[in-house]
């Protein structure tokens, strides 16, 4: 059985961050939970700096603090998710984004890592306190919602939005300590690791 764990980008991961980003490129994929590493491929060290400040940012109507994974397979250390997790929101954020956003490079799709991926999200927003997540996705992503589902979210909203995406959006909250207590299995899917 494959095992994963999270780990909080580091300078050592350099190449590998860039390629799991490029992949998504060749592939023509929408990018989504990378922190904005798409915006540094050629200031790597820019984004590490970014992502401290983000972790300690005080909130405002512009920004909110946020932590940023990479999802790590054990058996051979390869990216094969990211994760970006916003420790509060703003009130742009409790009608669009969310709390969370996320991906699964597209070599590795269709292997339900990202229940993976998220279940440990959660356990990082039980780790910080954060007992509901509010999640949206595009209607014509179904691998979004669906994994969303899958750890118990509920769907609320589902509405055409003109200003942000120009599609169908729908919206989900999920009981954090609720998902987590559903889901003993992904126990032995994952390594211990640090959220801090």
């Amino acid at each position: 059985m494959e095992r994963f764990y999270f780990e909080i980008p580091g300078p050592e991961r350099k190449e590998a961050a860039i390629d799991y980003i490029k992949e998504f490129y060749r592939y023509n994929s929408d990018i989504n939970g990378a922190g904005g590493l798409p915006r540094f491929l050629n200031n790597y060290e820019g984004w590490l700096e970014k992502l401290n400040l983000d972790y300690t940012r005080v909130p405002n109507e512009e920004k909110v603090p946020g932590r940023t994974y990479f999802l790590v397979r054990e058996s051979d250390q390869r990216i094969v998710g990211m994760i970006n997790i916003r420790l509060t929101l703003n009130e742009k954020l409790k009608h669009y984004g969310g709390n969370i956003g996320y991906s699964i490079r597209p070599t590795e799709r269709g292997k339900g890592y990202n229940n993976i991926n998220l279940y440990l999200g959660l356990k990082v927003c039980d780790h910080f306190g954060i007992d509901s997540v509010f999640m949206d996705a595009d209607l014509d992503n179904p691998a979004s919602w669906k994994t969303m589902e899958a750890m118990g979210g509920k769907r609320i909203r589902e509405y055409y939005d003109d200003v942000n995406a120009h599609c169908t959006v729908v919206d989900y909250t999920i009981d954090v300590k609720n998902a987590l207590a559903m889901h003993p299995e992904m126990e032995e899917m994952i390594l211990p690791c640090s959220f801090t």
